[in-house]
């Protein structure tokens, strides 16, 4: 039987669990890594909720050092908000979500256009007649606050609780939602800068298809798309997929014994290989791998639980190979890690969370880097008031 959500899961509550774990699994083992000398600064805590609260999807990072990103709860209206954090510290709300026509509940990170625009998705509200309850949006918030719903999802015809964006440079935002299509598993979606949304592919799960995508898309020059499922394929526990511009679908790997539910999206170098991570492993904790143009797929580091476990957000890469994330749990403390994988699959543990100020489990979203190759972040808990932090890392 294939791994679908539930019926009846849209609780308030059960969103923010689902948003913050994807798909729930249960890890048992926590032990011990050593720390490394890396330096990590809390540069802003969430304590009040009308600040917004546990931080979802990691941040962006403007060209004078600016940080924007979204949290699921709190807000004037409780509902989310989207904040910034200027290059001094200062923490404002942009914008708060309000639910019903408006969205609420946004799970997953920003994507800034140059005039300084942010797009973001809910996962609920923006009630339609086919979903009165709501079943997510498209949202536009400029420079000045104001907030505009580009598009309200629907359901069963145009899929439902959709996840990260890309932006082309026409303004196009292409996507993912968990589950609706016209077999409730998922689509792909292109919405236009006039907010015309395209379905460019229904997944229909099976041996031959994916099934709930997961976490945004990357994009290639020719306009092809790529991504993960965390069910579907030869053994129902994942795919990467292609997705050509004439919305032709391509299976490139189906996952069996080299790893299970894919929940990270991917990052892709410049000779076409794709990286990204899965939440299950040979050892039972996860592990980064490498698809190369080939479509062979090679695992390059299987974590042990003592230096991370379950790596659930996607990966960055920078100029040298190296990759770096986060893992939600493990590490010394058992509150997740941020790590670096070289080239050669050797991983370094850059910082275990304690669990205290420093903030605890990472948030499932990629981290940014900067010229200076500090790393920025953000947790869904810990920190002076356990509502999450924003934090630098710095080598």
């Amino acid at each position: 039987m294939e791994r679908l959500f539930p019926a009846g899961w849209l609780s308030r509550s059960r969103a923010i669990d689902a948003a913050m774990f994807m798909i729930v699994l249960v890890f048992c083992v926590l032990s011990i890594a050593p720390v490394h000398a890396q330096t990590l600064t809390v540069l802003y805590s969430f304590t009040k909720a009308i600040d917004g609260f546990v931080p979802a999807g990691g941040v962006i990072r403007d060209s004078a050092g600016n940080l924007y990103g979204v949290t699921m709860s709190g807000g004037a209206f409780t509902w989310g908000a989207v904040y910034e954090l200027n290059s001094s510290g200062q923490e404002s709300v942009l914008y708060s979500l309000m639910a019903g026509t408006d969205g609420s509940v946004p799970t997953a990170g920003l994507v800034r256009d140059s005039a300084g625009n942010l797009y973001g998705t809910t996962a609920f509200g923006g009630g339609t007649t086919a979903c009165s309850s709501g079943c997510g949006t498209v949202f536009k918030v400029d420079p000045t606050g104001d907030e505009t719903v580009l598009y309200r999802f629907a359901g069963a015809p145009d899929g439902a609780y959709p996840q990260g964006l890309i932006r082309d440079s026409s303004g196009n935002l292409y996507g993912t939602t968990y589950v609706g299509g016209s077999g409730g598993r998922g689509i792909v979606y292109e919405l236009d800068s006039a907010g015309h949304e395209t379905v460019l592919h229904k997944f229909g799960g099976g041996v031959h298809d994916g099934s709930i995508p997961n976490i945004g898309l990357v994009r290639d020059s020719a306009g092809n798309l790529y991504g993960t499922t965390v069910a579907g394929g030869t053994a129902n526990i994942g795919t990467v997929f292609k997705l050509d511009p004439t919305g032709k679908e391509t299976i490139l790997h189906s996952f069996t014994t080299d790893g299970f539910y894919p929940e990270g999206g991917l990052v892709r170098d410049a000779a076409g290989n794709l990286y990204g991570t899965t939440g299950l492993g040979v050892a039972g904790y996860g592990n980064v791998f490498k698809l190369d143009t080939h479509a062979a797929l090679t695992v390059l580091h299987e974590f042990t639980g003592t230096d991370g476990q379950y790596p659930a957000g996607s990966l960055i890469r920078d100029g040298a190979g190296n990759l770096y994330g986060t893992t939600r749990y493990g590490g010394q403390y058992s509150f997740g890690v941020v790590f670096k994988v070289d080239s050669a699959g050797n991983e370094t543990v850059l910082h275990s969370f304690t669990g205290g100020n420093d903030g605890k489990y990472p948030t499932v979203g990629p981290l940014v880097r900067d010229a200076a190759g500090n790393l920025y972040g953000t947790t869904t808990q810990g920190g002076s008031a356990n509502n999450g932090v924003l934090y630098k890392l710095t080598p």
